[in-house]
């Protein structure tokens, strides 16, 4: 049946290269490297969060769950690990780091079929998809034009009064005029009042979406937005695994779904949650979508892709197509296309 059905793992190994990443959980829960080595020569890569508490899952629980198994079927590896990890996983760190080498996985898979990711998910069914960026604080001049839309950041609460951040929305609307699409990021800070009120404030400012505005764990807050809301709700970017992402929308919790293939369990879970989310009529929309282990879903699998610029601090990743005028183009490469520096590579353990 080919020779991804005959590909053994050989060696995982793992690491977490420096960056001049925020000097918060980001850093110290930072994203981590993937390596899993084969039988045949090939070695697949994927990059996984949460530091080296996620390191230490790999190695300690992953690892020796893995060596010597077939790598396929991926689906039925991803349960093993899943289920290595129940006791203390199910959301958070241990998902990050089944994400890393799930995606190391399907790296080996399209290798072995000698085609891109978005080839074996079907696509591409799009050369080129129009980016977003988050913007902290106003919009300025200078950056009108480099994307398509805009997100922003503005995950602060003053005192219940709306009006500030709504004057931010407005500036940046007036910048950017009516063609381009804009959204915002309440970062979990609000609560259902508060987001109601600037909702309504704002509705005639043509905004895309409000991004988690409230807990991911406060689903009743969740229902009570998506039924009185003026504004689509977003929200999934701090969720995790496909079997959550269901309940969202079988209850209709957010009206655009945002997971990380990093975090929420690699590219076995994406493509479950977009298969759902396609059969309900529900948008996703992958946070930090442009990285290129999130291009290929939405070039394959996406109707409508907008893809969120990457991580800017990971430049240890290779092989990332450029944003220019607000559009990336969908490379044509085999696997995922990653590439890392003999350095990166020397500290993999």
């Amino acid at each position: 049946m080919g020779i991804e059905t005959l590909m053994h793992i050989t060696r995982i190994r793992t690491c977490q290269p420096p960056c001049d990443s925020p000097k918060d959980w980001r850093t110290s829960l930072g994203q981590i490297l993937v390596a899993a080595e084969t039988d045949v020569g090939l070695t697949g890569y994927g990059v996984g969060g949460g530091g080296l508490s996620a390191m230490h899952i790999v190695r300690t629980v992953l690892r020796d769950l893995l060596v010597g198994r077939e790598v396929e079927p991926i689906a039925t590896r991803w349960q093993e690990m899943y289920d290595a990890t129940l006791a203390f996983g199910r959301k958070g760190v241990a998902v990050m780091a089944i994400s890393g080498v799930d995606l190391a996985l399907w790296d080996l898979r399209a290798k072995a079929a000698g085609v891109s990711v978005a080839q074996l998910l079907g696509g591409p069914r799009h050369a080129t998809l129009p980016t977003y960026a988050t913007v902290w604080g106003d919009l300025s001049a200078t950056m009108v034009g480099t994307h398509s839309a805009f997100k922003l950041h503005l995950g602060k609460q003053l005192s219940g009064d709306v009006q500030p951040l709504v004057d931010v929305v407005r500036r940046a609307r007036d910048r950017v005029g009516l063609s381009v699409k804009l959204m915002v990021d309440a970062w979990m800070k609000w609560d259902v009042p508060f987001t109601l009120r600037f909702a309504d404030a704002v509705v005639n400012l043509g905004l895309d979406w409000i991004e988690e505005p409230i807990s991911p764990d406060d689903l009743a807050g969740y229902a009570e937005l998506c039924k009185h809301s003026p504004i689509p709700i977003a929200g999934g970017e701090h969720e995790f695994t496909a079997l959550a992402f269901n309940a969202l929308i079988e209850r209709r919790l957010h009206h655009v779904l945002q997971p990380d293939v990093c975090w929420v369990g690699g590219m076995t879970e994406l493509v479950k949650i977009y298969t759902a989310a396609n059969q309900a009529g529900v948008r996703v929309c992958p946070h930090r979508g442009a990285e290129v282990w999130a291009l290929p879903a939405l070039a394959a699998l996406d109707s409508q892709p907008l893809a969120e610029s990457g991580r800017p601090w990971l430049t240890w990743v290779g092989g990332q197509p450029p944003i220019c005028d607000g559009v990336i183009e969908v490379p044509s490469v085999i696997g995922f296309g990653a590439t890392f520096a003999a350095e990166v590579l020397a500290m993999l353990e």
